[in-house]
Parts: C-alpha cells; structure tokens; sequence
C-alpha cells in the first residue's frame, strides 16, 4: 500500500480574529499551491483510490482541491484532528474496503509527521517536518501501529514552485 500524507496548504494566521482556530481556511496562496499540487500529481499520473481528511476547513479545503482534480471524494474523519489517535487511524485505513492500492491522508502538524515516524521507526523519534503543503510517500506491505513502512519521499512544497 501506498501511503501519501499531506499537509494542508496554507492558512489564515493563528489567532487571526475572524476565525475560531478549527475555521482557519487557505489563504488565495494556499489554494493556489495546493492546485499546483494537483497538477503535480495529475502530471505524475498519481491517482488515490481513497482520500482521508482532517475535518478541520484547511485540511478539508486541501484535500478536496487534490480529490477535485482526481474526479475522488474526500472522507473525512476525525483520527486526523491534531488530537486524533494514530492508532485508530491505523485500524481505519487497515479496515478499508476494498483494500486500496493508494491512500492520501490530509491533516496537520505535528501530528503527521509523528504518524510518519511511528510507520517508519516504531516510534517518535524520526526528525521529521512538513511544510504546509509539503507532500509524503511512504509504503507498507502491512499497515500496523509500529514500523512498518519505508519513507520513498517527501516533497517541500517550494520545490513544485
């Protein structure tokens, strides 16, 4: 299984008074980079059989940009929350049927990159970062809550330009 882990794009600023901090949307240059994001992928001929997201509106917003250009719909769920349980996150995707080839995650720092060293490491030791938008693969024979995927790579969203 494939495993891509994203990063919302960018957002309104904490503390910004117009927004309660679970309401922060993209910022015009986080959707912008996030549809260079898709077509990033569009290009590489990446497709997700299932997309998962943060219920959060930034992470939301991102993943359903990424699911627009793929003709995909977004599931959302809440083991993607900042405060989610990685565990159930595991058993989640572990549990979908049929089994997907691909699954894009959508959430948030520093949850993901903790998510990332429990696959590869076993624990939460990896130093790790996305950036907002910043896109990661990894693959698993087997998912579990402990090491067991390899980290194939990590794109920092400067670098789609």
């Amino acid at each position: 299984m494939k495993i891509y882990i994203l990063r919302h794009g960018e957002a309104a600023e904490h503390g910004d008074p117009r927004y309660k901090e679970n309401e922060r949307p993209l910022t015009t240059k986080g959707v912008q980079r996030t549809k260079q994001l898709a077509e990033y992928l569009d290009d590489l001929e990446i497709g997700f059989d299932r997309i998962l997201s943060s219920p959060l509106i930034r992470a939301k917003q991102t993943a359903e940009i990424v699911a627009d250009k793929m003709k995909k719909t977004v599931e959302i769920t809440d083991s993607l929350t900042p405060s989610g349980s990685m565990k159930d996150l595991v058993d989640q995707i572990a549990g979908l049927r049929p089994v997907p080839e691909c699954v894009a995650l959508v959430g948030h720092e520093p949850y993901l990159s903790g998510f990332i060293s429990l696959l590869c490491i076993g624990g939460p030791d990896l130093p790790i970062k996305l950036k907002k938008g910043a896109l990661c693969r990894l693959e698993a024979e087997r998912l579990i809550s402990d090491k067991c995927a390899t980290l194939e790579w990590l794109i920092q969203p400067r670098l789609l330009g």
